[in-house]
């Protein structure tokens, strides 16, 4: 497979997770990738890709920003890629009630500046926009089943806004200028390399650095929420399959089971052979302003036409995810030790 092919977020899990598979699974593809300048170095998902002799040649970074159509476009028009990624957005729900406007800009109106700049520059080129469970919302009852392509979206923060508007314009696109525009559903992606803001993580370091005792207690907010957690690998290999299937088309990429936050904490905690309930408290500042109850994906049209399943369980995934943060509170300890 001699592709080329853009990713932005790069830096970011899925991005990173996405371009190592690619990479591996792909021996002549080259991968460009699109990062925000940052005062730091925020490349640690992909450094070791850049330290392997045999990948080194085949990925390119550049500067570039989905608030700046000149930057999208000049990125396209030199490259010209076969494929095209947006796994790029601002994409912590929380944080957009503090910066709405940026994240419209971002994760809802960035969509439209790439798919502008591949109609201008590179029509050829198949665009996935990697939308959200989040659009639905509460679409669902606690007594209803799954969320499926043709389920209502029902936004509940101004992250979910964009990501619909992301979602409409692709395909927009698509329908109007006969652009290979396809989007992904995904419902919560996890793994060890999940950014330690959310949920998941905060509660797999947490947990390790209390095993350890670095730290006495975690905080947390609504334990009742339910969420369909996939491992990343699994949700990739989904990515892969609608950008090189026949026809462009939306799919939603979910196991099909939901968990509560509670059970995640359970599982996460028993891991360590801890009792999570002397551990975790509640912090009402980290409640959402307007909840998601409960999100389950029903994918059986991409199980169906793209022959795709998931193979990754939430105890496997827990089991990564402790692991990997386990070894990173030995080593704080350790350091902290030799001081």
């Amino acid at each position: 497979m001699s592709k080329k092919i853009c990713i932005t977020g790069i830096s970011g899990q899925v991005g990173a997770a996405l371009t190592e598979e690619l990479l591996n699974r792909y021996p002549d593809c080259k991968i460009y990738g699109l990062k925000r300048r940052s005062s730091s170095h925020n490349t640690e998902r992909i450094d070791h890709l850049y330290n392997d002799p045999q990948k080194h040649s085949r990925l390119e970074l550049a500067y570039g920003d989905l608030s700046d159509y000149s930057s999208i476009l000049n990125f396209v028009g030199d490259v010209k890629p076969d494929y095209f990624y947006n796994c790029g957005a601002m994409s912590h729900v929380k944080v957009s009630e503090f910066i709405p406007e940026n994240c419209m800009d971002i994760t809802g109106a960035g969509v439209i500046r790439v798919l502008e700049a591949i109609k201008k520059s590179s029509p050829k080129t198949r665009f996935l926009q990697l939308s959200s469970s989040e659009m639905f919302g509460n679409s669902i009852g606690e007594n209803d089943t799954k969320q499926s392509e043709i389920t209502p979206f029902n936004p509940r923060s101004i992250y979910a806004c964009a990501k619909v508007a992301g979602y409409y314009s692709t395909i927009n696109y698509r329908e109007s200028f006969n652009m290979f525009a396809a989007n992904a559903i995904a419902f919560n992606m996890e793994s060890e390399k999940r950014g330690p803001t959310f949920l998941t993580r905060k509660c797999t370091i947490g947990a390790a650095k209390i095993k350890l005792g670095l730290q006495d207690y975690l905080y947390l907010g609504n334990l009742e929420a339910k969420r369909d957690w996939n491992f990343v690998g699994d949700s990739i290999d989904a990515f892969i399959k609608i950008i090189e299937a026949d026809e462009p088309d939306d799919y939603v990429v979910a196991t099909g089971e939901t968990y509560s936050v509670k059970h995640f904490v359970e599982l996460v905690f028993s891991k360590l052979d801890l009792d999570w309930k002397q551990y975790v408290k509640f912090d009402e500042r980290l409640l959402r302003k307007a909840e998601v109850n409960k999100l389950c994906g029903d994918s059986a049209k991409i199980r169906a036409k793209l022959k795709w399943e998931p193979k990754y369980t939430l105890n496997d995934i827990v089991d990564k995810m402790v692991a990997y943060d386990l070894k990173l509170a030995q080593n704080e300890l350790l350091i902290k030790n030799n001081g």
